[in-house]
């Protein structure tokens, strides 16, 4: 008898043939029949006017944390993803020596803008290795999970301070050279680096004193075991990164090195220059380099409260600082004469940044009048500063005010449809799993069929599809995965191709601690199997928890 029986369903394959109609036959974790299946199954699943695909893969999350007091990385499997990427932009959890805990944690917080009082509660640092870290986390996944090593955390663990202040000995190369060894014999998939992201005073990473020699040791050894190494260039310079892809470029030709360069983004302020830097990822391909970029599939919009954090003012010292603060604290800051001026100073010089911020939702009548406009055009009737406006709306409202930032990035859809189609892109940069308070980066599998197949036409199913498994587990290289066919891995997603939706973005009060985050649940998707497992029946969970480290 088979364990699952999927009948009667469109099946997009993944390899982007065109669909047809037949069944999935499941035994154990493998796909054993694809077409026709007779006989009996354990589950068996109607899915009469469904679609039936391989189950989506995201290569670009932060859920490290949130692995740790949820298993399943809610709610990304609900999305229709049986196989997500961590550790990216050279932040992860290991190696890290207890000594480097809290450095850790203020490195991890500042990245992807999350509370050191909420690592500090939900991470338990059971471990200081790779190895013993994988072991962790092996116990007990809902989807399957694929593990970069940040770089920063590599080098804080030979260097420690010095990680932040100079280059490395040959010695200490060595030594990071034989860290990202064991981690790849362990079972991790490549190692992360940034470029575009600061400590909590501001300042630049660990990654960002490494010299040319100690990047392509690192890259050596991530080639020899056949794994990826994922890198986020500050794409927002002047020269729009291209020195980094010729950097990046030059040492995945030199090492063999499969390199995924995250974000190129449709940027209004400098246009046309996702084509720029697209151009010259492909002039690296085609010399023969295994160089690809990322996309995201949705505009770069989100929500600011000052209760919770703000990616971008987090940039600044005395806001990153003030948000590591409990919430009276916090206020009294806010409201403090002197406090105000530093703040208001860092402030508005980031103001350009957040320059379309409207009022979205007010709790206080003193401030609802203020819903619904500008930001800017408050501060310009008031005459006050960008900043201080946003303080004062918030400190009526006890600063739980969400100011709305949206549509100021990666809001062409023609251009970004261009992207998402392209054989050097990748569908990824989702941020899944980190910035939590802002935005939900759950959701995008569902939105890349909902607006770029039912509702704009860019491309087919099919196409969409195999964006976002077969090319991204051949280059990524998660064997046996990504497709519909006899000896793959059984991950399936069953969904409705006419209602299919990312859902509307909400907020829940589930992190331990007494934190809250936002999150989407989606539409339209029926069934989620991993490794032949049913781990999602119509949004809700099963008990089983199949997911595997790959």
């Amino acid at each position: 008898m088979l364990s699952v029986a999927i009948r009667n369903a469109m099946i997009v394959d993944g390899a982007g043939s065109p669909g047809r109609v037949g069944d999935i036959g499941i035994s154990g974790d493998r796909i054993v029949a694809v077409g026709q299946v007779e006989g009996s199954a354990e589950l068996e699943i109607d899915a009469r006017g469904k679609v039936v695909a391989p189950g989506f893969i995201d290569i670009h999350t932060h859920y490290d944390p949130q692995l740790c007091w949820d298993r399943y990385a809610t709610p990304t499997p609900e999305h229709g993803v049986t196989s997500l990427v961590m550790g990216n932009c050279s932040i992860s959890l290991a190696p890290v020596r207890e000594a480097d805990r809290t450095r850790a944690i203020h490195l991890f917080g500042s990245v992807e803008d999350m509370e050191g009082r909420l690592l500090e509660a939900t991470v338990p640092f059971s471990w200081e290795t790779v190895p013993d870290y994988l072991d962790y986390l092996r116990r007990g996944l809902g989807p399957n999970v694929a593990v970069m090593i940040g770089h920063s955390m590599i080098r804080l663990f030979v260097m420690g301070a010095a990680s932040q202040s100079r280059a490395a000995t040959p010695d200490e190369v060595d030594q990071m050279a034989a860290i990202v060894r064991e981690a790849m014999d362990a079972g991790a998939r490549g190692i992360s680096f940034t470029f575009n992201h600061f400590d909590e005073h501001g300042g630049p990473l660990p990654c960002s004193y490494a010299e040319r020699a100690e990047t392509r040791a690192l890259l050596a050894e991530v080639a020899k075991a056949g794994g990826v190494v994922e890198v986020a260039p500050n794409f927002f310079k002047r020269d729009m990164g291209i020195p980094t892809v010729d950097e990046w470029g030059e040492l995945a030709l030199e090492t063999g090195a499969t390199v995924s360069l995250s974000p190129i983004l449709v940027m209004p302020n400098m246009p046309g220059a996702w084509r720029t830097i697209l151009a010259r990822v492909v002039h690296w391909r085609e010399r023969g380099a295994p160089i690809y970029a990322q996309t995201q599939v949705r505009p770069l919009d989100m929500t600011i409260q000052l209760a919770h954090g703000s990616t971008i003012l987090s940039k600044s010292p005395a806001w990153r600082d003030s948000f590591e603060q409990p919430m009276e604290a916090r206020k009294a800051r806010y409201a403090d004469p002197e406090a105000r001026k530093v703040l208001i100073a860092e402030g508005d010089r980031l103001r350009n940044a957040m320059s379309t911020l409207t009022v979205k939702r007010t709790r206080s009548d003193a401030a609802r009048p203020y819903e619904g406009r500008s930001v800017a055009e408050i501060a310009e009737t008031e005459g006050k500063s960008f900043v201080e406006t946003m303080m004062d709306i918030s400190l009526m409202d006890g600063l739980e005010t969400e100011f709305g930032l949206l549509g100021f990035l990666h809001d062409e859809a023609a251009s970004v449809a261009e992207l998402l189609d392209h054989p050097a892109m990748q569908v990824g940069s989702g941020d899944a799993g980190a910035h939590i308070t802002q935005f939900s980066g759950a959701g995008d599998t569902c939105y890349l069929i909902e607006k770029f197949v039912r509702e704009r036409g860019d491309m087919t199913l099919e196409r969409a599809v195999q964006r976002l498994t077969s090319d991204l587990a051949a280059q990524w290289g998660l064997t046996d995965r990504g497709e519909l066919a006899v000896g793959k891995y059984a991950d399936v997603v069953v969904f409705d191709p006419q209602t299919i939706a990312r859902g509307e973005e909400q907020w829940v009060d589930d992190v331990p601690g007494g934190n809250g985050r936002y999150i989407r649940r989606p539409q339209g998707v029926d069934q989620v199997i991993v490794n032949g497992k049913l781990l999602v029946d119509r949004g809700a969970y099963t008990p089983a928890q199949p997911g595997r480290l790959i």
